[in-house]
């Protein structure tokens, strides 16, 4: 982390120091039980919890400073040393520019560079992140987003993760709504800007897709004339933000698309559904083969992508192909297979769902799963707004003719997926509606047997993921479910 003094830190946050505060943190964390020693706690109220409320766990715990929204006394009466800012989050962004503005500085008079890669999309951005992160990092010193950390705390917290001897920063940035990504580009001021598609993932939010696509370009819109604009060109509504950037654009296609200069010539999944194709990059690099152990057909845009982002930031196209060949998924709950001892397997994707990542997934279950029992359980997609019924239907009518063996719809939200397959003429035992995930739990540790294949998927806060993991692993090894606040 770049060191900031306290009164730096008021400066560059239009703060005010309160109380004892003369202290350089060395570490930033939102999570009181994250603090060690020398942390900057920054108490942002939360949905569900404010944290300033814990503000005396995080001195507990270590901290040395507070960036707080109003003074906090401890037990004996004394104010903990604070910032005292407007709005907590407001100032971890404005922080987290200076440290990229002072990073990129510094590196510079030395004669090195910085490398920023924003990344954003309806789908994909965690695994293209993952496996950009993973040919970068055999380069040179990176940084990357934990998880999905890519939202207003998010982004801020993986910049101060970096130092001077960053080599690349990569940012994986999502968004609600309009401005929230130009509010991110500001913040990090990125090289490259990678967008991989339009999806109707948040579209209640947004206001409709093409509010959407607006919102994903204003990673476009804020590239230098110097940088490059990863664009996937398989969608049309990606492949029009062209006209939005001053940067070079770099095309990628998985089906052919003929203005694309980063091509997947050959593309197939093996037996074991892992993808693989012939990797064609601009110029005078040779084809290349890539043999990837990621699951389903689907992850090809992502690989392309990154394949893609790294070639923009100088990687050599033999190092790009065999990093791609290597990598398994490196977060969890995305196609995350588990093989149990009595020759079930499991796919656990359920760390976020929308209905083109659930066709993409429904097709990857039933193409591994010729000759065996295939067992979709689904749980709701979210956000959806006045589309939810109708693309939950059209997901409960795809399940019947993909002819997968059974259905089990789980929660009132994702209703509509189980009457539309009920429909569609999947009755009985074959399309079973739980209203819990402890009943689906139930029904399917009873009738589970050896050979079949188990998809799970849902959007996060349904919380299939972890109903995937009660099935996988054996009791002792299922991991405590987390939270959704970070405090």
């Amino acid at each position: 982390m770049i060191a900031f003094t306290a009164a730096e830190i008021a400066e560059i946050t239009d703060g005010r120091l309160d109380a004892d505060a003369g202290v350089t943190p060395v570490s930033v964390v939102t999570d009181s039980r994250e603090a060690t020693a020398g942390s900057l706690y920054v108490a942002k109220p939360g949905e569900h919890a404010d944290g300033h409320d814990f503000v005396a766990a995080a001195f507990d715990r270590g901290a040395t400073l507070v960036l707080a929204e109003r003074s906090v006394a401890g037990p004996d009466g004394a104010t903990y040393p604070a910032v005292l800012v407007q709005d907590a989050v407001v100032a971890m962004g404005k922080l987290a520019a200076e440290a990229v503005r002072r990073i990129r500085a510094a590196r510079e008079a030395a004669g090195e560079a910085l490398t920023v890669i924003g990344i954003t999309g309806s789908a994909g951005k965690t695994t293209t992140k993952d496996l950009l992160a993973g040919i970068l990092a055999k380069q040179g010193t990176t940084v990357a987003p934990q998880g999905s950390y890519n939202g207003e705390v998010g982004v801020p917290l993986t910049v101060f993760r970096a130092d001077t001897d960053t080599r690349y920063l990569v940012i994986e940035m999502g968004a609600t709504g309009i401005g929230h990504i130009r509010y991110l580009a500001d913040m990090v001021v990125p090289d490259i800007g990678v967008v991989l598609g339009v999806g109707t993932a948040h579209a209640g939010e947004f206001g409709g897709v093409d509010n959407i696509a607006r919102a994903k370009g204003e990673l476009l819109e804020a590239l230098p004339a110097t940088g490059t604009a990863i664009i996937n060109l398989d969608d049309d509504r990606v492949a029009a933000m062209r006209a939005r950037t001053h940067a070079a654009v770099l095309g990628f296609t998985a089906n052919g698309h003929k203005e694309a200069a980063v091509r997947a010539e050959r593309p197939d999944t093996n037996v074991l559904g892992n993808p693989e194709f012939d990797l064609v990059l601009p110029g005078d690099e040779p084809d290349l083969h890539v043999s990837s152990r990621l699951i389903g057909a689907h992850h090809i845009g992502n690989l392309l992508a990154a394949a893609a982002a790294a070639f923009a930031a100088g990687i050599p196209g033999p190092d790009i192909a065999a990093s791609l060949s290597s990598q398994t998924a490196a977060s969890r709950w995305r196609m995350e297979r588990t093989e149990r001892a009595d020759g079930v397997t499991i796919i656990n994707d359920a760390y976020n769902a929308n209905p083109e990542s659930m066709r993409a997934a429904l097709r990857t279950l039933a193409d591994l799963g010729r000759g065996r029992r295939t067992w979709a359980v689904l749980g709701a997609m979210l956000e959806l707004g006045p589309d939810s019924i109708r693309e939950h239907a059209a997901v409960g009518t795809q399940v019947v003719r993909l002819n997968i063996s059974r259905l089990v719809v789980v929660g009132r939200e994702a209703r509509a997926l189980y009457v539309s397959a009920v429909q569609e003429g999947s009755w009985g035992d074959e399309c079973v509606f739980a209203e819990t995930p402890d009943e689906a739990y139930e029904l399917l540790n009873a009738e589970l047997e050896p050979g079949d294949l188990v998809l799970f998927k849902s959007s996060n806060s349904v919380g299939l993921r972890h109903l995937g993991d009660r099935i996988a692993l054996p009791p002792a090894q299922v991991p405590a479910t987390e939270g959704s606040e970070l405090l």
